[in-house]
């Protein structure tokens, strides 16, 4: 693993983005790209009033770090993953990407990379409250956790 290239928190507090920024970046970088996953006020046809994510915390690290190192074997990145657990108002920011990389290619590529693969692999479970009560969102694979 090449850990001078890999940053990943997970947090209950406001995820802060120069952390991200400031960890990828790079005199032999071209390109800075954050991705930020922000809290909007619907979900398929419901108005949503807050959302609370919860993880198990020392798979979650594990995983995200995982995908930092799929990342960096597919491209020249350094790579940093924030991601909020708790409760989130609408607007807040629940996850952050940040690359650093020669060229702005690789580095939106492991962005859009690190999405995915956060959706698939990592025990991070959000609950949607809405007008009218609340439900666990499911994963690709039809995963909710116990209530």
């Amino acid at each position: 693993m090449t850990i001078e290239k890999i940053h990943v928190e997970i947090s209950e507090l406001k995820l802060d983005q120069s952390i991200a920024k400031n960890f990828v970046s790079s005199n032999s970088h071209g390109a800075c790209t954050i991705f930020e996953g922000v809290t909007r006020d619907h979900s398929d046809n419901r108005k949503v009033k807050f959302l609370e994510y919860e993880c198990y915390k020392p798979m979650a690290i594990k995983k995200l770090k995982q995908i930092c190192e799929e990342i960096i074997e597919k491209w020249d990145v350094k790579v940093s993953i924030l991601h909020r657990i708790g409760k989130l108002e609408i607007g807040e920011v629940s996850l952050i990407v940040a690359t650093g990389s020669p060229h702005r290619k690789e580095g939106i590529q492991a962005c859009e990379y690190s999405v995915d693969r956060i959706k698939e692999i990592v025990p991070i479970w959000k609950k949607e409250f809405f007008e009218g009560g609340s439900i666990w969102i499911e994963d690709e694979n039809g995963f909710r956790p116990f209530s």
